[in-house]
């Protein structure tokens, strides 16, 4: 068995289509096919099996996936060991963010990261290649196979992140406040509780996302059904809904703040889980390269920025 097809097993296990797995490595369908029937040949186990249209992994293909996981990892160490595997640090870096992170962080990322951008020598800075990708949580791991840096985030409460499978680089614990028309009679509270807010007429996201979980939390410590009008993932929709009078929303506390005015104000909300994590996911090969670890520290500045300026604003 060679590595290119352990690699071409585990693609397949995290991407679940040979034709993503050709996509993701630049190959042609046919070609990731044959080289894993040439991989199914050396083993004596059935390591695929058909679902329905799909080609899944069996119990055998997982094990041998993870192993070959272990093995791509290992290379890179052996290859930086001898110098092989020390980059440039101008190489390309893929970034994917949530919409909210790549609307807050994108941008001062570009200016950081930009030739003579803090003192950087245009030799020196990285080639940034950025992308939006809001999924549910459970699709977040999986995109650290067609990027180096994955921005993703979770409730407290969720299953936390496979850390067999990605690197995590915890960067905030953002609250997600109840946003209120400025002139709203809850406005002139300083925190707000589940009872205060439920009967409320609402805007909130989609289910699977992270205002639903915190309106569905406040649903079910109050008792009562809430009024939903609107479901809207877009946080400068949201917020221009509820600057213009007719609802409340949830919006998080640091990464929305490029979206609100002086019509809309935020309360935090006491009584309920409502606090979301922001994390890097990667490849742990990955973060061996010179320039993929200059932008997870030009993040890691960027966010601590936004945070003091979320928890200044208040």
């Amino acid at each position: 068995m060679e590595i290119h097809q352990l690699q071409m097993l585990r693609e397949l296990g995290d991407l679940g289509s040979v034709k993503a797995v050709a996509e993701t490595l630049m190959v042609t369908p046919s070609a990731v096919s044959q080289q894993l029937a040439l991989l199914q040949k050396s083993v004596d186990v059935p390591l695929t099996r058909k679902e329905g249209r799909a080609l899944v992994l069996t119990d055998a293909g997982r094990v041998l996936a993870e192993a070959g996981a272990a093995v791509v990892n290992a290379m890179a160490d052996a290859r930086a060991a001898i110098g092989a595997y020390h980059d440039s640090p101008d190489s390309a870096v893929t970034v994917s963010a949530f919409h909210s992170a790549g609307q807050a962080l994108f941008a001062p990322l570009a200016a950081r990261l930009a030739p003579g951008g803090e003192g950087i020598n245009a030799s020196l800075a990285p080639q940034l290649k950025l992308s939006d990708e809001d999924v549910a949580q459970e699709d977040f791991p999986g995109l650290a196979a067609r990027y180096d840096l994955v921005l993703a985030h979770r409730m407290e409460h969720a299953p936390a992140w496979p850390r067999d499978k990605v690197a995590v680089i915890p960067l905030a614990e953002e609250p997600l406040d109840v946003a209120l028309p400025a002139g709203h009679p809850l406005a002139e509270r300083e925190i707000l509780l589940p009872d205060d807010v439920v009967e409320q007429p609402w805007v909130t996201s989609r289910a699977g996302y992270s205002p639903a979980d915190v309106l569905s939390a406040v649903i079910a410590v109050a008792g009562r059904p809430a009024k939903v009008l609107h479901r809207i993932n877009d946080y400068s929709t949201v917020a221009a809904l509820v600057g213009a009078g007719s609802v409340i929303g949830l919006l998080p506390r640091f990464t929305a703040l490029r979206v609100l005015d002086a019509s809309v104000v935020l309360r935090p909300l006491s009584g309920v889980s409502a606090v979301r994590r922001i994390d890097i996911l990667a490849r742990p090969e990955a973060l061996k390269r010179r320039s993929v670890a200059m932008v997870c520290d030009a993040l890691r500045d960027v966010m601590a920025e936004l945070v003091v300026a979320g928890q200044s604003s208040k």
